[in-house]
């Protein structure tokens, strides 16, 4: 039987990668009509009817809009996937320079049109909204009106997304030039290696302590060495976003994510005040856990570590057939797809040096494709990350016919599919497992989501909270960024933790994002609601498959707690859903101590 292949086909959208002609058209192209963009939105003006003239420019207006951001994502997608899969490709980091200056000016060009729309009387506002154009993209187009009124004139929004390039993003742009050149040294079998941050983090899931006690000691050293490059970078970071906010009047910082997630603060408290209640159990398992390998308290490198030495090792073949048999007997389609994703080429999962550190997936709209990205090393860590990321790709999938700006959903949803289809495989795991030290390990591994989402993000959306309170007063330095972070995580961690990473801030991407500010809570909202949709499924069994599609198809076109009460009847706001959520996870829990007395 043929192997599957672990790397992925770009040439399908761009031959030639980083010096493609086609890819050097396509910007051409695409500056161009950003530009005629733009200048159209210059002497466009808001209607007074819906039936005028101006009513009729503004459609075309929205069309265009669509259509550029489209190519956009196309565009970042590739610049993105080149960067990822070879750290030294300076002609792509030059390519996503250019992306994002022409993002830039369509942004700007968007605060211009954001304006129209805001300043139409709400009877022809809601006229025009009616017409049958508008209908696909009525929440997203009355999204931007409402915040339309809580930003500042469109030239001087416009002025900031210029300055952004430069700045804001500039910023973004020097932590990933710093990233790529951290090594980690580190000695195997008398002989001195040197690991990509990858590399290294796939080391640190040994099953041998000493290894992953060597590996961490030579991981902390090498942020620590680029400590003062990322601490320059998240301080600008901050400082821009701040700056922003402002002149905005926006006091809160938590605003702006939680507008992106389309979710309230109130749910927002009931999530995290639900995990609260039941952190006890975890720590529990944290105790058990350090007891099995022989310590008194877990140190930051054996959080994520097997028990024993029975992890079973999964080649990518076995992970694949694996991933497309549970998800079968969940969803045909899903496992279709999934299936085409590996025969066509869509991820890329060879372990080599040079790749980025982490996984991801991103969607190349304009193609009807996406792409996953991975270091893939047998693990069953491995394979969970391998189920996640194919999760996204098929919710973009489902999406691929609808109008772009329905396809915008948050990322509070888009985990939301990816963690349901790892906890599809992740059950299914246990349950096949051919012997108890089997068993044991997989249920860990499931067990240990559950710490990552209510402890190591929980430490993260901590740590980024008071990080912006103490940047209000100035630059914070690295030995005060190691002291928020340890101290988060040990509050996170509810003080089980016996050694900290204190440079976790510096070697974790998610805090250096400029799209998404607090890339972190959202993660645990997906995987809390992909609880309730996956007991959902399992109570209602196959003919389940087609509301889960209805239900993602509808991420982008409605609150997070107008999706919930369409199609789960349950209330984000209070603390019952949440509840029930958490303790479902709790079971694994159970299941952990009781496989271990």
């Amino acid at each position: 039987m043929q192997q599957l292949s672990q790397t992925w086909d770009l040439d399908v959208f761009f031959p030639g990668g980083s010096a493609s002609p086609q890819f050097a058209a396509f910007l051409d192209e695409l500056e161009q009509e950003i530009r005629a963009f733009g200048t159209a939105l210059k002497t466009a003006q808001a209607p007074v009817s819906a039936d005028s003239g101006d009513a009729a420019a503004l459609t075309g207006l929205v069309a265009s809009m669509q259509s550029i951001l489209l190519r956009l994502r196309q565009g970042e997608s590739f610049t993105a996937c080149l960067s990822a899969e070879q750290q030294s490709d300076k002609k792509a980091v030059q390519l996503s320079g250019r992306l994002k200056s022409l993002s830039a000016a369509y942004t700007a060009s968007l605060a211009r049109l954001d304006e129209l729309i805001r300043d139409m009387p709400d009877t022809v506002w809601a006229a025009w909204l009616d017409q049958p154009e508008q209908q696909a993209v009525r929440f997203p187009l009355a999204e931007r009106r409402k915040q339309a009124g809580e930003r500042l004139p469109s030239e001087l929004e416009s002025l900031i997304a210029d300055l952004a390039v430069d700045g804001y993003h500039g910023w973004g742009e020097m932590y990933n030039t710093a990233v790529s050149q951290v090594q980690i040294l580190f000695s195997e079998n008398g002989e001195e290696i040197r690991l990509s941050a990858g590399q290294a983090h796939n080391k640190l899931h040994s099953p041998d302590r000493a290894v992953r006690e060597r590996v961490f000691s030579a991981w902390e050293d090498a942020w620590g060495q680029a400590a003062d490059f990322c601490a320059d970078a998240l301080n600008h970071l901050a400082g821009f976003r701040l700056q922003v906010y402002k002149h905005r009047g926006w006091t809160d910082v938590h605003k702006e994510p939680l507008d992106i997630n389309r979710m309230s603060g109130r749910t927002l408290d009931a999530m995290w005040s639900a995990i609260d209640r039941r952190k006890r159990m975890l720590v529990r398992y944290m105790d058990r856990k350090a007891k099995l390998i022989g310590v008194e308290k877990l140190g930051w490198h054996d959080v994520e570590a097997p028990v024993g030495n029975s992890a079973k090792h999964y080649s990518f073949d076995e992970a694949a057939d694996m991933i497309v048999t549970q998800f079968r007997r969940f969803s045909p389609k899903l496992a279709e797809f999934a299936q085409m994703a590996f025969d066509e080429r869509w991820i890329e999962a060879e372990d080599r040096p040079g790749k980025r550190p982490g996984g991801f997936c991103t969607a190349f709209p304009a193609s009807g494709q996406t792409r996953i990205f991975m270091t893939y090393a047998g693990t069953a860590s491995n394979v969970s990350t391998l189920a996640h990321e194919l999760g996204h790709a098929y919710h973009q999938h489902v999406m691929t016919d609808m109008p772009a700006l329905a396809q915008e959903y948050a990322m509070n949803v888009a985990e939301t599919a990816s963690t349901f289809a790892e906890m599809i495989v992740a059950d299914a795991a246990v349950k096949l497992a051919a012997s108890p030290e089997e068993k044991l390990a997989l249920l860990e591994d499931k067990v240990q989501r559950s710490v990552a989402f209510f402890m190591n993000i929980h430490a993260r959306f901590l740590f980024e909270t008071r990080f912006y309170e103490a940047r209000r007063q100035g630059l914070v330095g690295v030995s005060e960024l190691n002291r928020l972070m340890e101290e988060a995580q040990q509050e996170a961690f509810c003080g089980a933790l016996g050694s900290t990473h204190p440079h976790f801030w510096a070697s974790k991407l998610h805090f250096y994002i400029t799209e998404v500010p607090f890339y972190n809570f959202p993660y645990t909202f997906g995987y809390l609601f992909s609880s309730g949709i996956y007991a959902r499924a399992l109570k209602e069994g196959p003919q389940f498959e087609d509301r889960y599609v209805a239900l993602l198809r509808d991420t982008a076109s409605m609150t997070v707690e107008d999706l919930a009460r369409k199609h789960l009847e349950v209330d984000l706001e209070q603390p019952q859903f949440w509840d029930e959520a958490v303790q479902l996870a709790m079971e694994d829990v159970e299941a952990f101590l009781q496989l271990t007395e």
